[in-house]
């Protein structure tokens, strides 16, 4: 089992960053393929970014492509979403999950964070 915890979010303007953090706990986070997902009010969930779970692989939504960056460290068992050039659209929560498969939908994944909020003012 694993469980997951996001830090980071703030506000900021349009053009600033932001990096969010996903700490895991549990022996088996390693083995995990990660994903960033998020949710603006009144709309559904929405894939972000994943990671593969030895970081051969990193995939990114279209709205993303350029501007954020995932990595992972799994010494530290922690992965990271490096945010630049954001925009008000990107306002939202933002939740990491942890999946065995490689999916960009939520019901690829098992296990989620609480989420934490990012929001971007013009």
């Amino acid at each position: 089992q694993v469980q997951l915890v996001e830090s980071g979010g703030g506000s900021v303007q349009t053009g600033g960053s932001l990096t969010l953090s996903c700490a895991a706990s549990g022996r088996t986070f390693s083995s995990y393929n990660i994903g960033w997902f998020r949710q603006a009010p009144g709309k559904e969930r929405e894939f972000v970014a994943a990671i593969t779970w030895n970081s051969g692989g990193t995939y990114y939504a279209d709205f993303v492509k350029g501007r954020f960056t995932i990595v992972r460290d799994n010494g530290k068992k922690t992965v990271y979403l490096q945010m630049n050039s954001l925009k008000p659209e990107d306002t939202a929560v933002y939740y990491c999950a942890a999946g065995r498969s490689l999916v960009f939908t939520t019901s690829g994944y098992n296990y989620w964070g609480q989420g934490t909020q990012v929001t971007v003012s013009s």
